[in-house]
Formats: C-alpha cells, sequence, structure tokens
C-alpha cells in the first residue's frame, strides 16, 4: 500500500495546481503537476496511483488523455475536474473509464474524501486478498477473485476496477436481479452523487469487452441486471 502515494495533478490553472499540490501533499501524498495533457502523458508511469485531471484545457482535453490511457490499458483511477456539470458531461466522463467527476469551485475537504474514497475503493481489496487462490467459474467466464483478473476462452479481458466490482456482484449472486440503485451501494458504497444511469455506461462497456460472452450479463427491463452463466 505504501506505493499507492503518488498523484498526478493536470490542469492549465496554475492557482488549481498550486493548492492541489499543497493540501495533499499535507496529506502525505506525494505530488507531480502537469500544465497540460501532453505533458502528463510524458509524466505518467506505474509509480503513481491517481490522476486528478481537468476536462477543459488547451490542446488535448482531459477527456481525450483519459480516452488514450485507457485505450493504451492502463486502469489507473482518474478523478476528472471540470466546470461543467450537466448529466451528459458526467457519463461521458464514467463512459471513457473515470472514477469520479468533481465540478469547480470545489470544497478542498470533498476532495481530499473523494481522493480517499477512489483510493480505498481501488487498491484496499487487493492488500486484504488473502494468500488461496479462489477462481470464480461462470460459464465461459473465469473471475480469479485473487488476482482480480476476468478470462474467457480467448484469454484475459481488461476490466477496470469499476467493471469488476460489477461481474463480481452479479455473477457472485447468479440469478439474482439486481436494481441499479442496489449496485451503485454496492460498488460506489461512498459516492452518493453517482448517477444511477451511470451503472449502465459501466455495463454497456463492460458486455463490449466480453464480446460474444456478454449475453451473461441479463437486463430485465424495469427491474435491473442478473447474471445468467448460460
Amino acid at each position: 500500500m505504501e506505493r499507492v502515494k503518488k498523484i498526478l495533478v493536470v490542469d492549465d490553472e496554475v492557482d488549481i495546481t498550486d493548492i492541489l499540490q499543497f493540501n495533499l501533499e499535507y496529506e502525505d501524498f506525494e505530488v507531480v503537476t502537469a500544465a497540460s495533457a501532453e505533458e502528463a502523458l510524458e509524466l505518467l508511469d506505474d509509480t503513481f496511483c491517481l490522476i486528478i485531471l481537468d476536462v477543459m484545457m488547451g490542446g488535448m482535453s482531459g477527456f481525450k488523455m483519459a480516452d488514450y490511457i485507457r485505450k493504451q490499458g492502463n486502469e489507473i483511477p482518474i478523478i476528472f475536474l471540470t466546470a461543467k456539470d450537466t448529466e451528459n458531461d458526467m457519463l461521458t466522463g464514467f463512459s471513457i473509464g473515470g472514477d469520479d467527476y468533481i465540478k469547480k469551485p470545489f470544497s478542498i475537504k470533498e476532495l481530499i474524501a473523494r481522493v480517499q474514497s477512489v483510493l480505498n475503493r481501488v487498491y484496499n481489496s487487493r492488500s486484504n486478498v488473502g494468500e488461496a487462490s479462489t477462481i470464480l467459474h461462470k460459464g465461459d467466464i473465469t473471475i480469479d477473485l485473487n488476482a482480480m483478473e476476468v478470462s474467457t476462452p480467448e484469454g484475459l479481458i481488461e476490466v477496470t476496477k469499476t467493471e469488476y466490482d460489477i461481474l463480481k456482484l452479479l455473477a457472485t449472486n447468479e440469478g439474482r436481479i439486481f436494481s441499479r440503485a442496489e449496485i451503485l451501494d454496492a460498488v460506489w458504497p461512498d459516492d452518493s452523487l453517482v448517477l444511477e444511469r451511470t451503472v449502465d455506461v459501466h455495463i454497456a462497456r463492460l458486455r463490449k469487452k466480453l464480446g460474444e460472452y456478454a449475453a451473461c450479463i441479463v437486463n430485465r427491463v424495469g427491474f435491473g441486471y442478473s447474471y445468467n452463466a448460460r
């Protein structure tokens, strides 16, 4: 857990990066700042545990940077900062793999709490895993509960932590229908501002990654989602 301390802050407003760096360092994080997405991509390596990323910047936008990172297979947690707070903007952020979305101007206390929440959600379960391997076989889908990996007969599927948590919830309760609200409570327990439609976005991305095996995730209109191993 010691390496989960280094944060990359990306924003073209120097006042914002200075404030975030000061307050995050006060909370014992190591902080590296970048004034553009292009600079951030040059700095980014596997020593970082989180990116705090402004959406609206000159040059490459925060959304484009996040999309590029995800297409490279990098699942580092991302918290978006933005002056825009429409539902479509939020869903865009989540659909390209964002983990949280904070509107400017923001409270430093709230931002620190969101940072801690995302890091706890993403990393704590990894540090608490026991030594014995637990493999869950559900039809053509295999879930390694220790390695937190998902695979099909074709090989490993690159999923985000949120996608993994949703799939694990459904697969370990095969046949049970979970409402969107129940999935939100189970997967985003500390993020009360997350919209129910966000569940649909993440499940759509998960189904796309599962390809021909996506039918295992069943949507019962008006009720919610369930898992069917077929």
